[in-house]
């Protein structure tokens, strides 16, 4: 291939991964027509984007910017993964088709790049189980909610025996 069609190749591939800072890498080498369809469109329905490129062409393409780590020592063709509510889900969605040996067997995690670190498949496998964006905003919602409801129910509490109270004595008196 001449210098000028993998600068052409390079720059394309720059544009389309412009914007992405985080990512996933996964060897889907050896997979049929059938299960690469399948595995596309699930993907695309999680709002999460595919590319398969040739590793060197990624390397000139992500030099300096922040997916740069994701290539580094890794030979031959990977699919590169991004989107997704947040990496979290991300890592979830594929960590979870890693293990569908069923649909998907030549489907494997290779690593990737999270804040410009680089990861390993093992790393990857790891932030899979943290909480992700959804879970974190509920638990937090929870968190702020919780002293708001106990100092609501210490309000009212000492209300309602007053007016238990007061409710016996009139049955009483009447």
């Amino acid at each position: 291939m001449s210098k000028f069609v993998k600068d052409l190749l390079s720059k394309d591939l720059a544009s389309r991964l412009d914007g992405v800072t985080d990512c996933v890498l996964a060897d889907v080498v050896g997979m049929d027509a059938i299960s690469s369809t399948g595995l596309r469109k699930r993907l695309r329905d999680k709002g999460i984007g595919m590319m398969v490129v040739k590793n060197s062409l990624a390397r000139r393409a992500t030099e300096g910017t922040s997916l740069a780590p994701a290539f580094e020592g890794i030979e031959g063709s990977h699919a590169v993964l991004w989107g997704a509510e947040d990496f979290v889900s991300l890592v979830k969605e594929v960590t979870e088709l890693n293990e569908d040996a069923e649909d998907f067997e030549k489907f494997e995690a290779r690593g990737g790049v999270m804040d410009g670190e680089q990861l390993t498949p093992e790393r990857v496998k790891e932030i899979s189980k943290w909480p992700s964006r959804a879970e974190q905003l509920s638990m937090l919602v929870g968190q702020i909610l919780g002293p708001g409801s106990t100092l609501a129910a210490q309000l009212i509490g000492p209300g309602g025996q007053l007016v238990s109270q007061i409710k016996q004595v009139g049955e009483e008196e009447g």
